[in-house]
């Protein structure tokens, strides 16, 4: 039993919620809410048009967070997403008028299309959960979320992420398409309303800012310490990649396994949560030989999973949750 079950059952509420717009994609849904639970941010790589900012929009209503949405194009500015200042002749003083960034949940839509600049001012506001503009420093306050939506890098006018800003996404996620019967629901869904008004909202941003707390709280043995440093050493020892997990990969391992505990109304982590999300959290932080993004994105997963069934489960003693 976790500390404060009445929070789980809320976390499980705005997954309900959610899977009313987003429909044959549960483990997407809770991924990427459990990668919200773990302080992380999250990048949405797919086709146009499966439901990408469908799922953010109910994700956001379902926890009535302060939610703001930016289209990158090459012409959005870094301005537009961390802000500018204003100067009053009148008064001679300086007003600062925030940017898309400042929020608790932030959408950015087709990240790809924007210019190295913006991208990188949106770096700062991600790792940062900061803005400074002329010298002075904007904090954002928690919780906050960065959820980015990218087309496949073959797609017109796109360009692909550099490695330092994958990285900064504790997971990367696809929709993928759905499969006919739940695409005839959906259809049969849009006959008359959006289901994005169904939606209630279930909890808050002070209740996700509790349920991060709690997370945060879940007991890792010392043994699962040492399995996710092995799981992230064999991508760099490998031939079969030429770019293995940096640590911060090997953190998202740790967050994303507190969380999946924690939703399981667990406060101890198995080896099991470590695995669940090997694909999702380290996939995007790997380069192989490929020479085709398509290729390459096979090519990891099945690596992945190589690596992981030629590394031992530690034999811990687990540790049962009190209470």
């Amino acid at each position: 039993m976790v500390q404060n079950d009445t929070l789980r059952r809320k976390a499980l509420s705005v997954i309900a919620e959610v899977k009313k717009v987003i429909v044959g994609k549960d483990d997407v849904v809770t991924k990427l809410f459990l990668g919200m639970l773990a302080k992380g941010h999250v990048l949405l790589e797919d086709i146009p048009g499966v439901g990408k900012t469908s799922l953010v929009v109910a994700l956001s209503a379902a926890m009535s967070l302060d939610f703001k949405r930016i289209q990158f194009t090459p012409e959005v500015m870094p301005a537009d997403v961390v802000g500018y200042t204003l100067y009053d002749r009148e008064t001679g003083e300086r007003s600062y008028q925030p940017g898309a960034a400042l929020c608790n949940l932030l959408l950015v839509d087709e990240i790809n299309r924007a210019s190295s600049k913006t991208q990188s001012a949106l770096l700062e506001v991600m790792e940062e959960q900061a803005v400074t503009v002329d010298g002075v420093t904007h904090r954002i306050s928690p919780p906050y979320t960065v959820i980015a939506t990218q087309n496949p890098a073959g797609s017109a006018g796109t360009q692909l992420l550099p490695e330092s800003q994958l990285d900064r996404f504790m997971l990367r996620l696809t929709l993928g398409y759905p499969d006919v019967e739940d695409e005839a629901i959906l259809l049969k869904q849009r006959r008359a309303a959006s289901p994005l008004e169904s939606v209630r909202p279930v909890a808050s941003a002070q209740d996700l800012g509790a349920m991060q707390t709690e997370v945060e709280a879940v007991h890792i043995d010392d043994d699962l310490y040492r399995y996710i440093a092995r799981i992230s050493d064999a991508t760099r020892a490998t031939p079969r990649l030429r770019l293995g997990v940096s640590p911060r990969g090997s953190l998202a391992l740790l967050r994303m396994s507190r969380a999946i505990a924690w939703l399981s109304g667990r406060d101890y982590v198995l080896p099991g949560d470590i695995r669940l999300v090997v694909p999702e959290a380290l996939a995007h932080r790997v380069l192989t030989h490929a020479h085709t993004a398509q290729s390459e994105t096979d090519n990891v997963a099945e690596i992945l999973t190589d690596l992981i069934a030629a590394i031992p489960e530690p034999g811990m003693q687990v540790r049962r949750a009190v209470g």
